[in-house]
């Protein structure tokens, strides 16, 4: 399987043909995998918070889940997350590839490269986000008349919790635009395992003081239900579109490592 779906908050159920289910053991522990045909393509599917959305933000199997990935054959991944809007540039249910992070995560393990027989690895994350993927990404979206913004800055925070006002001040400025929190490390470790990865950033709310209103969970998920579709045709598309080659940097970034 060349190609994954990572699935966050409302992406558990997009309606594709449900294949098989692999769980996969990994130096991390245990990963479950849904394997879907996606118009005759066959998908990696890994529920990111797990079945019935029941891990938190910051309990995520990050290395588990991304070194799964790399073990069955995946080279490049999808990425879904529902993220808040800190500005009037991105709307409630507006789609974005983002391009850039701002990392505000404290106890997540960032790396699999910690010294000693794993070695180490200071990985360029100058373009996070692989470029070649996005662009696919952006003409699938044409393809099905879909409007998308095609950059943006994520901010990533620990979680559970929302963010107070005056985080969300001081992420705007700092030239933070959108808000979520499970993005990193999972793009870091992608690239450090050389894999492409693309994020389809889905706008659910406004963030904490940018509306007079309190922040809910449920609040997202209703979004969501409504973008489930639009989803799916979005990732159905550049399903069509991908070629096996990878021609972007992020297959050879962690050569100077050479743990795969």
């Amino acid at each position: 399987m060349d190609l994954a779906l990572i699935g966050g908050t409302g992406v558990q159920q997009i309606g594709f043909q449900h294949k098989e289910n692999l769980d996969i053991e990994t130096p991390y522990g245990t990963v479950n995998i849904n394997v879907a045909d996606v118009n005759g393509t066959e998908m990696a599917f890994l529920k990111r918070h797990g079945e019935g959305h029941t891990v938190p933000p910051h309990r995520i199997n990050y290395r588990g889940n991304i070194w799964a990935l790399k073990q069955i054959g995946v080279k490049r991944i999808l990425a879904t997350g529902a993220v808040g809007s800190l500005c009037s540039n991105f709307q409630v249910g507006e789609v974005t590839l983002i391009d850039q992070f701002l990392d505000f995560t404290k106890n997540r393990t960032q790396t699999f490269y910690e010294g000693g027989e794993q070695g180490v690895l200071h990985v360029d994350v100058s373009q996070p986000y692989c470029p070649d993927l996005r662009e696919i990404i952006t003409q699938a979206a044409q393809n099905i008349n879909l409007n998308i913004k095609t950059s943006g800055v994520y901010v990533c925070t620990e979680g559970p919790r929302f963010e107070t006002p005056a985080e969300i001040k001081m992420f705007r400025m700092l030239g933070g635009e959108l808000v979520g929190m499970t993005g990193v490390p999972e793009v870091v470790l992608a690239r450090e395992l050389g894999m492409c990865y693309a994020t389809i950033a889905l706008v659910t709310n406004a963030a904490a003081g940018i509306i007079n209103q309190p922040l809910t969970h449920a609040e997202v998920i209703d979004t969501m239900n409504v973008l489930g579709e639009t989803v799916a045709k979005l990732v159905e598309n550049t399903c069509t579109l991908l070629n096996k080659e990878q021609k972007c940097y992020c297959a050879t970034s962690n050569k100077e490592a050479g743990l795969f």
